[in-house]
């Protein structure tokens, strides 16, 4: 049975890892012993969860079949074919990070209430998308508090160094993806909760999927 799963890859639809390189259409075939992280084509049921694992610039609708192991989030396979593919550039990563970052921000402000440099952050992080203009100086101003919701926005835009839980994030997709990952994970302890900021995340991706350029 066919089964239809989601992964990102690098530019030139490159593997993160290994040497495929893959082509809309096309069946590729993986001969050895799969191993999870390790050996085989991985993907992912959901965008969110694809994206969580591998920093690529291109987004695949793939399909899979023959041998497997899965988890909940992430799966490996020994045959994947693309289906569809769409650009992922870093504006969908900035954007991202302000959706996921805006999720949790009353949580932030209810600990912080005269601190007002993580929204102040985000409003500038959007007059960036909006025009591409340069971020104000007050967007810059580093918050290390956990939910590092400033942190996530600023370097989202300018790929700077980004504290979250005290660890260093360098990259656009990093920011976007600390800001997902907090935005589920650390600011909601009820399992309901969890789920219900996943849901909203995975709901803003497949939305975003509509809006990208595929391709060809």
């Amino acid at each position: 049975m066919v089964v239809k799963r989601y992964k990102f890859l690098n530019k030139g639809f490159k593997s993160s890892q290994g040497s495929c390189k893959w082509r809309v259409g096309e069946w590729q075939q993986f001969d050895g012993g799969l191993e999870m992280c390790k050996s085989g084509f991985h993907c992912s049921k959901r965008i969110y969860e694809a994206f969580s694992y591998v920093p690529g610039e291109v987004l695949a609708e793939v399909e899979v079949k023959g041998k497997s192991i899965r988890q909940d989030d992430k799966e490996v396979w020994s045959e994947m074919k693309v289906v569809k593919a769409w650009r992922w550039t870093k504006k969908d990563s900035i954007s991202l990070a302000v959706f996921a970052t805006e999720l949790v921000l009353s949580n932030f402000e209810k600990e912080f209430p005269n601190d007002k440099r993580p929204r102040e952050a985000i409003e500038a992080v959007k007059r960036y998308l909006k025009t591409g203009g340069k971020v104000g100086l007050a967007a810059r101003s580093g918050s290390a508090m956990w939910l590092a919701a400033e942190s996530a926005a600023w370097s989202a835009v300018r790929s700077g160094s980004a504290t979250w839980l005290a660890t260093w994030s360098a990259a656009t997709w990093s920011a976007a993806r600390s800001a997902a990952w907090s935005a589920a994970w650390l600011t909601t302890w009820s399992e309901s909760a969890r789920a219900t900021t996943i849901k909203k995340i995975c709901t803003w991706m497949d939305k975003r999927l509509l809006e990208l350029e595929e391709i060809k």
